[in-house]
């Protein structure tokens, strides 16, 4: 009985590739190795975009290492300036505050379109920062065109500034300046009051909401110690009006 034939040919059957239905190009031995090039000719197009795309994302990559440690050292500044304020060191608050201006500035300059979202925080930083040193400095607060930043970081900027500014009324209230404290509070109410419908895009502008509820409790807190210590100014007086009559 003569021998079965035997098959050297790769089995490029459906069945050999259950898994993604794929058969391969196999050179076979009456394919040449032009025919094999001509065959993947098809993928060249995939291949260049697919190189293109790794460098670009290489260099959004490195782009984006850089803005992060860079607007790093404008968040620091942003807080020392604010320590500064609380410390009633306005000279420095306001050398540190145009530092991070500056550095921030330039970072904006170098950001591609892909990454500004990484520009929220340093400039909801610079936000805070320049609008708590103007009400310390018996100026107004900066608007968002003259910052030059996003919506969303002025929003977060001004209610972070609510909490700052509570800081500084117990601490007039501890110096016994509780006219002062009074209006600093009564400034506190009004940018609250302002940023409040604002709660309703609490999806487009991110914790929104959050830092709204937690202003509240603030607002009330701040508000007891403000009514106590009149309360209590206006005991001591009375008791010194009943002393000096006897």
């Amino acid at each position: 009985m003569p021998k079965p034939r035997r098959n050297y040919l790769p089995d490029t059957t459906q069945a050999a590739y259950p898994q993604n239905n794929f058969i391969p190009i196999i050179p076979s031995p009456c394919m040449s190795s032009d025919d094999a090039t001509d065959a993947r000719k098809p993928l060249e197009g995939a291949r260049r975009s697919l190189e293109e795309i790794r460098e670009r994302l290489d260099r959004t990559h490195d782009s984006r290492e850089r803005l992060i440690r860079g607007t790093r050292d404008v968040v620091i500044l942003c807080s020392q300036s604010i320590i500064s304020v609380h410390g009633d060191d306005l000279k420095t608050a306001r050398a540190k505050a145009d530092q991070a201006a500056a550095l921030l500035e330039s970072y904006r300059k170098m950001a591609p379109v892909s990454l500004t979202g990484h520009l929220v925080l340093p400039e909801q930083e610079m936000v805070e920062a320049l609008s708590l040193l103007a009400l310390a400095e018996g100026r107004p607060v900066p608007s968002r065109t003259r910052l030059a930043v996003s919506d969303e970081a002025y929003v977060l900027g001004l209610l972070d500034c609510v909490g700052e500014l509570k800081r500084m009324v117990y601490d007039m209230i501890r110096r016994g300046k509780t006219e002062e404290a009074g209006q600093t509070f009564a400034m506190m109410e009004d940018i609250y009051n302002m940023l409040y419908p604002l709660a309703t895009y609490d999806k487009i502008i991110r914790e929104a909401r959050r830092k709204l509820d937690v202003n509240r409790a603030l607002l009330e807190s701040t508000r007891a110690a403000i009514t106590e210590e009149i309360r209590r100014s206006a005991l001591i007086d009375t008791m010194k009006g009943a002393g000096d009559g006897i």
